[in-house]
């Protein structure tokens, strides 16, 4: 369609079929009833709700949103530079032939990274409602790290870039299940849309550092030092989930639970 009618008719007309299957669906949600959503016994959950003021007045709240620009960012800085970085590795017209299918290499690599983009987040929610949010955020942005360097050191070959960017664009969409999840879990549920909604404001603050990737691209001559950065911020993160996170959590889940427990007595 966009070969026949431009981007204009293509956005318009996709972007409308979005919007009526979006209300048509919405009209079959409802709200859950007491007792459809029980309390977890894997991970820890707050016993009280918290107000968007009381959250932003809570350093919790920040030590995610850091975390969630760094990963944002580092994520970002890889993937929405993905077509020039495969014109520059010189790999975006060489096919590649994977499980039967042959494409050239940036035309696989898009592909198969919205797949891989869209299956993360089910999965590592599932992984953290089983080992907790923390732990899980560790391993994820541990394997972005790696994923991003070993796509700035070996994705000049097209198979490797198309593998690579598939693990990369894997291990960081899933940031959009653990931090909603998590903030759930430390602020209640009562207000669970407004505390996410400030949570989610960092994918707009890690946007604004997008642009730095290139000009470390163009003081640097090349892509290196972009995926030097964006690996060391996703690294950092996946540290402060064990180091400052999550100590962090269990110290406020504990003053929460007595009080909580204090005034059941009273």
């Amino acid at each position: 369609m966009i070969q026949s009618s431009g981007y204009e008719a293509t956005f318009l007309w996709f972007g409308i079929g979005q919007g009526v299957v979006v209300v048509i669906l919405s009209l079959l949600l409802r709200a859950p009833q007491p007792g459809e959503t029980p309390a977890s016994t894997r991970v820890q959950q707050s016993a009280r709700d918290y107000t968007p003021l009381e959250v932003l007045a809570s350093p919790i709240f920040w030590v995610m949103y850091v975390m969630f620009v760094l990963v944002g960012a580092g994520g970002l800085m890889a993937t929405a530079q993905l077509a020039p970085i495969a014109s520059d590795f010189q790999v975006a017209k060489i096919p590649v032939s994977i499980l039967g299918l042959t494409l050239p290499a940036l035309t696989f690599a898009l592909s198969i990274d919205r797949v891989l983009n869209g299956l993360t987040r089910p999965f590592f929610g599932w992984v953290s409602d089983n080992i907790g949010r923390e732990n899980t955020m560790f391993i994820a942005f541990g394997l972005e790290a790696v994923g991003i360097w070993a796509l700035g050191a070996f994705g000049h070959d097209p198979v490797h870039f198309v593998i690579l960017s598939g693990i990369v664009f894997f291990a960081w969409g899933e940031i959009y299940s653990l931090f909603p999840s998590t903030c759930t879990d430390v602020y209640g549920v009562k207000y669970a849309t407004t505390n996410a909604g400030l949570l989610y404001t960092a994918k707009g603050t890690a946007s604004l550092l997008v642009p730095l990737a290139n000009v470390l691209a163009a003081t640097s001559s090349g892509w290196h030092a972009v995926f030097i950065t964006a690996a060391l911020m996703n690294a950092a993160a996946a540290i402060m989930a064990l180091a400052v996170l999550k100590p962090l959590r269990t110290a406020h889940d504990s003053g929460v639970n007595e009080l909580h427990s204090a005034r059941v007595q009273h």
